[in-house]
């Protein structure tokens, strides 16, 4: 069964951070590649949501209501509700995110 999925504003975003920085430090191309990787990943989702898992900074507090896939460091938080996948955050797996979870996903 297939899902619809959204991608927030605030994702498109941490995209392009993502991407300034690969250019910053790596090349063009590499940017490129992982920002067309990672919408890509997003849009997998339309397929099957449910392999994901619970982020555990979420987990810890009790929140079950997002789900998170990976590519490479980056970590893509979404949220299934009922036949729509709603991506919410793409972010460094290699920073500390308890607090960026919360303030993004628990307002």
């Amino acid at each position: 069964m297939k899902f619809q999925v959204f991608i927030i504003a605030e994702v498109e975003e941490d995209i392009v951070e993502i991407c300034h920085y690969i250019m910053r430090q790596d090349s063009v191309i590499k940017s490129r590649y992982v920002a067309d990787t990672l919408k890509q990943t997003c849009e997998t989702l339309a397929r099957s949501p449910e392999r994901g898992h619970h982020p555990p900074e979420l987990e810890r507090i009790g929140v079950m209501d997002f789900r998170e896939i990976h590519f490479k460091p980056y970590r893509i938080i979404y949220q299934i509700i009922e036949k729509k996948v709603f991506v919410h955050c793409v972010l460094d797996g290699r920073r500390d995110l308890q607090e960026i979870l919360e303030r993004r996903l628990l307002r």
